[in-house]
């Protein structure tokens, strides 16, 4: 695997705060708690973020609620209004949120400023469909008028991940300030930077807790879903923390959305031009984040007419990418992001030689000692992978390809099929009916055809089965933060 050579240039860490951030100010933890975050790069410390607590969390989202009652008696065009200055700052503020992360998470800084650029986007996005949140009429006769409003929920918070950290708080904070909402972001424990920064850009654009982030760890997640006063809880992330929330959720009747994880499929039919899929295959297993995303199609069936050809030219297409420190912004591939996940990589990489799957590449760290103090680890391949084995039913979250040779259209999609996952897929062929037979069958919330990875805002995201509930980056998300009420007149002089 090739590495970057010359010496990145020297990073300097863009200011960030590290409290508690809800009523419109910053507060130290009650309980005075702070931890550490590191560089997965460098093992170099990032300094310490406060905690929150469930003192702490009480004091936020009662602040939380009483910012809601504020911002949801405003005009839909004022907070458009409000919505759209929020892209603007962190446009201005790009590169800065974008190096956080690729401190933070060991994102590449050059894919992290796309992060920047899509959470400017969701703002706008959600700014302009604020009208569209809308009831109906429904008919009942000339002496009575129904009709149906959609109002907000109250106060929502999400949970987010170490992956995208910047992008998904703002990306699903905007649909949820948009409805007329308070909004809570917990970001993740390994990465909290961005959403910090990013609450101290935009948070004093809105009225006084609307906006709010409190960093902290299982004790915070759990006052947060239990609180009485939160009406809405999203999470992505663990299929185990997804159904921990919803138990948490129960007692008080909570609306939940989960965009958990992903076993994903890639299926190459024999027509698929071979570099073309090559190149899906590689963009599809998000190697440029070692494969830390749900979506990431972590399978590939590859049809046997076509199996040696593809697997060869992704064999040569991953040399080309280079690993590098994340910060320098010309590193093409980052790390992981801790140790923990370095292990688990490890010990599926060993998984997959026990259960007898052919090591085609990678499977070990790299030998360049600039990355000696990192998370780092060789995208690995794969080939002869049975559906029996860990490496082909466990998500890794990490660099780790299983690829599958497949002859019988039917056993392929029982092995697509018979996992508890259906988040994402993708389907190579130049066939339309084929494409669209394989896009009915495969059990899975969002397919894509001769493609891989890109999200398209305004196109619903979500799974299918434990992959989640809910679909996010859409109208449907926005309808989702509110609640319908049915409003039933009997006119003047009508009868009772």
């Amino acid at each position: 695997m090739a590495t970057a050579l010359k010496k990145p240039a020297a990073f300097v860490l863009p200011t960030v705060k590290r409290e508690l951030y809800y009523g419109g100010a910053w507060h130290k933890a009650h309980s005075g708690a702070t931890q550490e975050t590191f560089n997965p790069a460098t093992g170099e410390s990032l300094g310490s973020v406060s905690l929150a607590g469930a003192e702490d969390v009480d004091a936020a989202v009662k602040a939380a609620y009483e910012g809601f009652k504020v911002w949801r008696r405003m005009k839909p065009l004022e907070r458009a209004t409000v919505l759209r200055k929020a892209a603007d700052v962190i446009r201005q503020h790009a590169d800065e949120l974008a190096m956080l992360d690729a401190a933070d998470c060991g994102g590449p800084f050059k894919r992290m400023i796309k992060d920047s650029e899509g959470g400017a986007q969701a703002f706008e996005q959600f700014a302009g469909l604020i009208t569209e949140i809308k009831g109906d009429t429904i008919p009942g006769g000339d002496d009575v008028l129904s009709f149906t409003v959609r109002e907000p929920l109250g106060v929502v918070v999400r949970i987010n991940a170490y992956n995208h950290p910047m992008l998904f708080a703002a990306t699903h904070a905007a649909p949820a300030l948009a409805a007329g909402n308070a909004v809570i972001m917990k970001p993740p424990e390994q990465a909290p930077l961005s959403t910090l920064r990013l609450a101290e850009l935009i948070g004093p654009l809105f009225p006084k807790g609307v906006v709010s982030v409190l960093s902290g760890g299982r004790a915070c997640g759990e006052a947060i879903v239990a609180h009485p006063l939160v009406a809405k809880v999203g999470l992505i992330g663990a299929i185990p923390t997804g159904k921990a929330i919803l138990k948490g959720a129960a007692d008080s009747l909570k609306k939940v959305s989960l965009e958990l994880g992903g076993k994903n499929a890639l299926i190459g039919y024999p027509d698929a031009d071979p570099d073309k899929l090559a190149a899906g295959v590689i963009q599809g297993m998000n190697f440029v984040w070692l494969g830390q995303s749900c979506g990431s199609t972590s399978r590939a069936f590859l049809h046997e007419g076509i199996h040696d050809a593809v697997l060869d030219r992704v064999v040569e297409k991953l040399k080309t990418l280079r690993f590098g420190i994340p910060t320098d912004p010309d590193t093409e591939m980052g790390c992981l992001v801790s140790q923990a996940q370095l292990d688990k990589v490890i010990h599926y990489v060993e998984a997959g030689k026990q259960d007898g799957a052919r090591l085609v590449t990678g499977g070990r760290r790299p030998d360049d000692p600039a990355f000696a103090n990192g998370f780092y680890y060789e995208p690995t391949i794969f080939a002869d992978v049975t559906p029996n084995m860990r490496i082909a039913r466990e998500e890794i979250f990490g660099p780790v390809l299983s690829v599958f040779k497949w002859r019988d259209e039917e056993a392929m999609f029982q092995s697509v099929n018979e996992l508890s996952y259906g988040l994402t897929a993708s389907i190579w062929t130049r066939n339309l009916s084929v494409a669209h037979r394989a896009a009915a069958r495969v059990e899975a919330g969002y397919v894509w055809v001769n493609g891989a990875s890109t999200h398209y805002y305004g196109v619903p995201f979500g799974g299918y089965k434990q992959s989640g509930l809910g679909r996010e980056e859409s109208i449907e998300e926005l309808l989702d933060n509110t609640q319908l009420k049915s409003i039933n007149v009997v006119l003047d002089g009508a009868g009772t």
